[in-house]
This record gives C-alpha cells, structure tokens and sequence, in this order.
C-alpha cells in the first residue's frame, strides 16, 4: 500500500497487534500471524483496494476493542471475540477468500490448534 497511506496503515497494524493482548493466548497466536500475512500481502495493492482493506480492518479494531472493553467490564462472565458475517459480505467475497476465511475457521476451531501455548506452570516443592 504505498503512499499517503503508509503512516495510517502502520498506526492501524499497531493498534491491532496491542487490541490482540485480550485475546486468549491461542488465539493471539493466530490472529496476530493472520494480520502480519494480510498486511503483507496487501502491502502493493492499488488506492481503491487501499482503502477498502483498511476499512474492513478498521472496523474489525473497533468491534475488537469494543469486545475488549465489554470483556473487561464483565469480568465475571467469560469473554467472546468475532461477529457473523452476513451473507451480504460473504457474496461479496472471492474464491481465494472464502478459502482464506475457511481455512481461519478451520485453524480457530479444531481442538489441538497449531499454536500450542500453555501457561507457565509453578514449581511444586
């Protein structure tokens, strides 16, 4: 994404990668190597798709920290990250992305994930 947009997307690459902090450890793995490969693949496209990349991302930041700030308040109650998407947007995907998105799901959901990370454990004496 060269251009004007290079100090924006960086702000917006950064706040995400601090949003991520609130994620259970999984899925802060997951989500933080997912937006590094979507930043990067996105890194030469042309201003229209630009914008619109930055837009989805954008929003996702917004529902994440609002998620964030609502998981906080309601500490008692167990935390949940995402929203559906509507069939609107899902038309409006190509091939390669309902692949991609398939393929996120997959990895999100399946009981012994890629990223293994176990917290540390205290030394019984």
């Amino acid at each position: 994404m060269p251009g004007p947009h290079v100090s924006r997307v960086r702000a917006l690459y950064r706040r995400i990668l601090l949003l991520h902090r609130v994620l259970p450890p999984d899925l802060k793995a997951l989500g933080d190597q997912y937006v590094k490969d979507e930043f990067k693949r996105h890194k030469n496209v042309g201003s229209d798709e630009a914008q619109r990349f930055l837009q989805e991302w954008e929003v996702y930041a917004a529902v994440l920290c609002q998620q964030a700030n609502e998981s906080r308040q309601n500490s008692t109650k167990k935390a949940c990250f995402g929203t559906a998407l509507s069939e609107e947007k899902l038309n409006d995907f190509r091939d390669e992305q309902i692949g991609q998105l398939k393929e996120l799901m997959q990895e999100a959901t399946k009981p012994n994930r890629q990223f293994s990370i176990t917290e540390p454990t205290k030394p019984e004496f």
